[in-house]
């Protein structure tokens, strides 16, 4: 990781479903070490979210991924952290074996009751595999010089 080049009150992560598993990963360093989190990092300049969880995701894990909906955000007086539900594109799951020592497909219904899940991770994936509309993307007419992302309410069917 480039520290002069990362955002550190921004970040994203994400929840991918597969087969009715998710993968997380077993976190190597901090309050997380030794738990199984979704994957995710911070956020680069001159990066949106969306780019950097599909950044984090191959870097920890050898998944691509496309981010879809926003099934969560924490703020807090230090950072914002958004969460999108993602989809699965390609790529066989592995450790990168420096901020994870293992990455691990897991039945959802497990993951959800498991002591090494934290909370946080639990709601993404509650939020995840739920049937409410969440945040979806919608297009709209606003400058082509940058990139803009309108998220808002998905209407249900």
């Amino acid at each position: 990781m480039n520290d002069e080049n990362t955002n550190w009150g921004q970040s994203a992560a994400g929840v991918v479903l597969r087969d009715g598993k998710v993968l997380l990963a077993r976190h190597t360093y901090g309050k997380g070490a030794g738990k199984l989190i979704i994957p995710g990092g911070y956020v680069n300049s001159g990066e949106t979210p969306q780019d950097a969880l599909v950044r984090e995701y191959l870097e920890e894990t050898g998944v691509t991924v496309k981010p879809m909906d926003i099934i969560g955000i924490r703020f807090n007086m230090h950072d914002w952290y958004v969460v999108f539900r993602a989809e699965y594109v390609s790529g066989t799951a592995v450790s990168d074996n420096d901020e994870n020592s293992e990455v691990l497909w897991i039945d959802t219904d497990e993951a959800l009751v498991r002591d090494d899940v934290p909370d946080l991770t639990k709601k993404m994936i509650e939020s995840a595999v739920s049937e409410s509309a969440g945040l979806g993307q919608t297009d709209y007419e606003y400058s082509p010089d940058t990139p803009n992302y309108l998220y808002r309410l998905k209407t249900k069917g």
